[in-house]
């Protein structure tokens, strides 16, 4: 049968578990980089909006050079995106939800569709014996990522395989994303890093973990800008001096220091800083280096015995990246500045990126993305272009991340567990009595976007049970559970487990559909909030906020 007979087949059975043909780089959606999120209705009555909007378009910060506050003010959009493509926001899910039993949904999220069971991986082992139909190039390999992560962690967060030897793989605790991302609104999550093996050996090409550790604390310093305290290490051992305080003592943190046209350098360990010396390695702050990777598995919510949140054996997405190329400063502004002159010249011109299903799209940042989702079944498949698609907006095209991520400039730093170095799931209760994370200006993150969106923790304004929960009988917001909040970030992050398991059934009825080409954003009913259509520059109403108390 062919590819096309096959393309046609899914999409006549759209809605009855139709198969997605993964090599298909055709777009039913010609703008799948363009969050559903963008849509939101921010106009709520006369002199009253929600603004939802700012944590992505909060404005540049080096090394973005995306100058994009303008979008918290009007729907900058284009022909083609004036509608909605994401069918599924406005589509009512509660016969799906209520035709799956509890018990039923809870047995499914804790069935583990990547692991065999006696230390295997299955999604790599298939893609190890490739099916023709993930073979994109048709060479009968796969040429993009092999996933690698064992989810075995020791005491310092490292990946072990079965065997005991590290992975190279690193997870970490972080602040949760505003918005779609919180645990509240439909999934759990994990980040993990790992730098190229140069970073991970002496100069000698020998594996040294404790090397290793140090690399990733100056490229925390570096991505955070600030010193990162660290286990007491003698400065003289490593022939370099940490804490910058002029001599070779015993270092208890990672100084930040990095201003290069003033002589002021940071300088990595072991062979990646022998590379460094020699040129090969590059270095400036809000910068990774060369072939960091990230993987980021989106999972089901879960709780304990004992009601806590956690996370699911099942993985709904595993989702990766690969910094392909170095880009300065210069670079990164001249993008941002082509980016603004190519709008401005060719109003009605969509974005194009190039890649495909097998080999992941590259971003304009000198990424490579690619990710694997369940098919109808619930086990794991490579995404479609399309569905890869969905990524790059975020990733590339606006003001809040640092070189394109999200989550390791809100890792969680020293007074955390490990520092911050874990998985979540060697914690229990992960965000409970976990500090409220500040603004660059010093405003408490979550209170601000509650503010914002008008009470409420979601961008399309649908999360009743966040609401009611800071918000008074009257409507104004309860001061005292947002002082609560301050100290205890799990009351704006964990859902109750009645609404975690709604989402949870919503969610398995798109899987069944395969329709995530149409919105994965998990609901029960029709979302309200959100524009079917909405014509190009119109006003949202908002006042623009910035990263500075003076909204600059």
């Amino acid at each position: 049968m062919t590819k096309h007979v096959f393309w046609l087949l899914g999409a006549l059975a759209f809605g009855a578990g139709a198969e997605v043909l993964v090599t298909d780089k055709r777009l039913d959606n010609e703008a799948a980089y363009l969050p559903p999120q963008c849509y939101t209705k921010t106009d709520l009555a006369p002199h009253k909006s929600a603004n939802p909007c700012f944590a992505c378009h909060i404005g540049p910060k080096r090394p973005n050079f995306i100058e994009d506050r303008d979008l918290q003010a009007s729907y900058a959009l284009r022909d083609y995106t004036q509608h909605n493509h994401w069918d599924n926001l406005f589509r009512d899910f509660s016969k799906a939800v209520a035709a799956q039993s509890d018990a039923a949904i809870l047995a499914y999220v804790r069935t583990d569709n990547y692991h065999d069971g006696k230390g295997g991986n299955l999604l790599a082992d298939k893609l190890k014996a490739l099916p023709a139909e993930w073979d994109f190039n048709g060479n009968g390999r796969w040429d993009g990522y092999l996933p690698d992560v064992a989810f075995h962690f020791d005491d310092q967060g490292f990946d072990r395989r079965p065997d005991g030897k590290a992975t190279g793989w690193r997870a970490f605790g972080y602040y949760p994303f505003l918005g779609a991302f919180a645990p509240t609104n439909g999934a759990t999550d994990d980040v993990l890093i790992r730098l190229p093996k140069a970073f991970r050996e002496d100069v000698n090409g020998n594996e040294d973990l404790a090397l290793y550790r140090l690399n990733l604390a100056v490229l925390e310093a570096m991505i955070k800008e600030q010193d990162i305290p660290i286990a007491p290490v003698d400065e003289k051992v490593l022939g370099l001096d940490l804490d910058k305080d002029g001599e070779l003592g015993t270092a208890t943190r990672v100084t930040y220091d990095w201003a290069p046209n003033q002589g002021r350098q940071m300088h990595y360990l072991g062979l990646a800083g022998k590379l460094q010396d020699q040129g090969k390695v590059k270095m400036a702050a809000g910068l990774y280096p060369v072939g960091t990777e990230f993987v980021h598995t989106v999972r089901y919510l879960d709780f304990d015995q004992e009601g806590r949140l956690r996370l699911s054996a099942r993985l709904k997405e595993l989702r990766y990246s690969r910094k392909l190329s170095w880009n300065n400063y210069a670079q990164l502004s001249n993008a941002a500045i082509s980016e603004v002159k190519a709008t401005h010249d060719f109003p009605d011109r969509l974005r194009t990126f190039r890649g495909n299903a097998e080999q992941g799209i590259n971003g304009a940042l000198g990424w490579v993305y690619q990710g694997f989702i369940e098919d109808a079944k619930g086990a794991l498949r490579p995404q479609s272009f399309e569905e890869n698609l969905a990524c790059m907006g975020c990733h590339t095209g606006i003001s809040a991340t640092t070189d394109g991520t999200f989550a390791f400039p809100r890792k969680f730093g020293a007074g955390s567990p490990q520092d911050g170095w874990y998985h979540w799931s060697q914690v229990a209760d992960a965000f409970k009595d976990v500090p409220e994370p500040r603004m660059a200006d010093g405003r408490l993150e979550y209170r601000t976007y509650l503010a914002a969106n008008d009470g409420w923790g979601d961008e399309f304004r649908g999360n009743l049970e966040l609401r009611r929960r800071f918000l008074t009988a009257t409507g104004r917001p309860d001061q005292e559970m947002l002082d609560k909040m301050s100290r205890d970030i799990s009351l704006f992050l964990v859902p109750s487990k009645e609404r975690a398991l709604s989402l949870n059934k919503a969610y398995r009825a798109l899987v069944e559909e395969q329709s995530f080409s149409k919105g994965r954003d998990p609901h029960v009913q029709p979302l309200e909030n959100v524009h079917r259509d909405v014509a190009i520059g119109t006003a949202t109403g908002n006042a623009i906020l910035g990263r500075r108390a003076d909204g600059s």
